[in-house]
């Protein structure tokens, strides 16, 4: 389907061609004449060169076409640079990188590029947690169920699973989750050395990450975790008052006192590893750029702060009436962004991240994270679901590692739900960066994995708005 997505922010222009995923930096002028280029496609009024591979007079039947609806700009811009913007937006769609319609790939997207081989697999070490954050979605650690802590013999288990399911893949991850996961910390030491070697015997390798909301991050784990952990992801909403509205104590107290230092000093331990600090915004704090600067000015540099997941009939859920203030607030974000790199105190912000010059795969671009098919989550009883965000909805239970087995019907439908399978995405000029959104926030909002959250839909075409403009600068 054909899909062109013009916008401006900030001082630039720009133009995002759906199917070819091309993006393209436009000046004035260029800008201008696209608007009426669309206005005509848009209209029905659609150019041969669009659809086919049309020839000179194709093309230049087309180009006249765009023209006779350029009166206004020749008056302002004058005709002969009006005309050679036109000609130059020809050359694109020419290029097949404007107008470029992604058919191509429908025979290619029903299954043949969902890979069978797994790539992760999530550990829920824990259903247990130290806090009781408002807005879990994991029903404050035990996901609706009993507490409970995985056993040994469990993760073991699903480690074999992993390697004997990851045919043709030298590197596999392993995601320590919860709950709180560093309650279990023996179960997850004995797995990262169990992981390892069994890894290294079949020429593999493990990459370990650990989620965790610092409680229990003393020197000892701290140096631990630095020291095994390819990544670690650490808790923490923004100012004070923010964080400690939502994220409290079995008690009611707030932790952000507690919790600061300690993942100040994890933070500083990963200077040239990976890292992340993540938090959460809710309706409580739609400002959420006071909390982003905040997390950097007390020294995080590679920082995640994300809009709540949970039932729209919560207090603190977030809706389509919030959307204005929240993109007010990615721009705020991206020019604060822009300012600390061109001051020299640069900082990562996970959803601005993107490379022009090296994009996803087509694969990963139709299937997106792969949950359900390449990256499933496993529960401290052995129970295997399609990611972490599905545990507790039983319905989804895919199989257990006890026994290995696997569900393959509910691995084929999420095989399946890929982004040209959406109605809403198809038809989507972002198709190709988001690849259908998450599944998990489609059925917690819709009931259904295949039609995906017009809000998360929104908000992450606005970062993705913010993220192209920030590349263009960087580049100007």
């Amino acid at each position: 389907m054909i899909t062109v997505h013009r916008f401006r922010q900030g001082n630039l222009c720009f133009a995002v061609d759906g199917g070819s995923a091309a993006i393209h930096g436009l000046d004035e002028v260029a800008y201008e004449v696209l608007g009426v280029w669309l206005e005509l496609y848009e209209s029905g009024g659609r150019c041969l060169t669009c659809h086919e591979q049309g020839g000179p007079e194709d093309r230049r039947a087309c180009l006249e076409r765009v023209l006779d609806g350029c009166n206004e700009l020749f008056a302002i811009y004058g005709a002969d640079t009006v005309k050679d913007a036109a000609g130059d937006l020809m050359e694109l769609v020419e290029a097949g990188l404007l107008f470029h319609d992604d058919a191509y790939v429908d025979d290619v997207a029903t299954g043949k590029l969902a890979s069978s081989s797994l790539k992760a697999l999530c550990l829920n070490v824990s259903h247990d947690c130290n806090l009781r954050c408002r807005y879990c979605f994991a029903g404050t650690g035990n996901f609706g169920g009993e507490r409970l802590n995985m056993p040994g013999s469990i993760a073991r288990g699903a480690i074999d699973f992993l390697l004997a399911n990851s045919p043709g893949r030298e590197r596999v991850e392993v995601d320590f989750f919860g709950g709180e996961p560093l309650l279990n910390l023996p179960v997850v030491k004995e797995t990262v050395e169990y992981g390892r070697a069994q890894a290294q015997s079949m020429g593999k390798e493990i990459r370990f990450t650990l989620t965790t909301n610092g409680l229990l991050l003393d020197e000892d784990t701290a140096s631990y975790l630095d020291q095994t952990m390819f990544n670690v992801v650490l808790s923490l909403d923004g100012r004070p008052a923010v964080n400690d509205l939502l994220r409290v104590t079995p008690k009611g107290a707030g932790t952000y006192k507690t919790i600061l230092p300690r993942l100040q000093h994890m933070a500083q331990l990963r200077q040239d590893r990976q890292y992340y600090v993540r938090g959460t915004y809710t309706a409580y704090n739609k400002d959420f750029f006071e909390d982003v600067r905040h997390l950097v000015e007390v020294g995080f540099d590679r920082v995640s702060v994300e809009p709540v997941v949970t039932d729209p009939e919560k207090p603190y859920a977030l809706g389509a009436a919030d959307l204005q203030e929240l993109f007010q607030q990615y721009d705020q974000l991206a020019e604060y962004y822009l300012a600390m790199e061109e001051s020299g105190r640069g900082f990562e912000f996970y959803h601005f991240n993107l490379s022009l010059l090296e994009g996803q795969c087509l694969a990963k671009r139709l299937t997106g994270c792969g949950a359900g098919s390449e990256y499933l989550a496993i529960t401290p009883n052995g129970d295997i679901y399609p990611c972490h965000q599905f545990v507790g909805r039983e319905h989804y239970v895919m199989g257990s590692i006890e026994d290995g087995s696997l569900d393959e019907g509910i691995r084929a439908l999420f095989q399946g739900s890929h982004v040209l399978d959406k109605a809403e995405c198809r038809g989507c000029w972002a198709r190709f960066f988001c690849s259908g959104g998450c599944h998990a926030n489609a059925v917690s909002r819709n009931g259904d994995i295949k039609q995906p959250d017009a809000l998360s839909c929104a908000l992450l075409k606005k970062r993705l708005e913010c993220s192209i403009y920030i590349q263009g600068r960087l580049l100007d």
